[in-house]
C-alpha cells in the first residue's frame, strides 16, 4: 500500500470528520473508500463513453437497437 498526503480545505475536512464519526470509522478509511468509489465511477464513465462511441460507429444509437442486435446473433 502507498501513502498519499494531501491538503483538504476546511469545509470538506469538517464534513469528513462528521461522516467518519457518524459511521464509526477513521477519516483515513472514509477518505480511502471515497477515493476508491470515485475512481470506480470515473473508470465506468470512461468505459461507457468509449462503448457508446463504438456502438454509434456500428449504427447502434438506442437501447432498442442494442436488444435487436442481440436477438439477431
Amino acid at each position: 500500500m502507498s501513502t498519499l498526503t494531501l491538503r483538504v480545505p476546511d469545509d470538506p475536512d469538517k464534513a469528513l470528520e462528521r461522516q467518519s464519526a457518524a459511521l464509526g470509522i477513521s477519516k483515513t478509511d472514509l477518505a480511502r473508500e471515497a477515493l476508491k468509489r470515485y475512481l470506480q465511477v470515473a473508470e465506468f464513465r470512461t468505459l461507457q463513453t468509449r462503448l457508446i462511441a463504438r456502438a454509434q460507429a456500428g449504427g447502434i444509437n438506442t437501447d432498442e437497437e442494442v436488444f435487436e442486435a442481440q436477438k439477431s446473433k
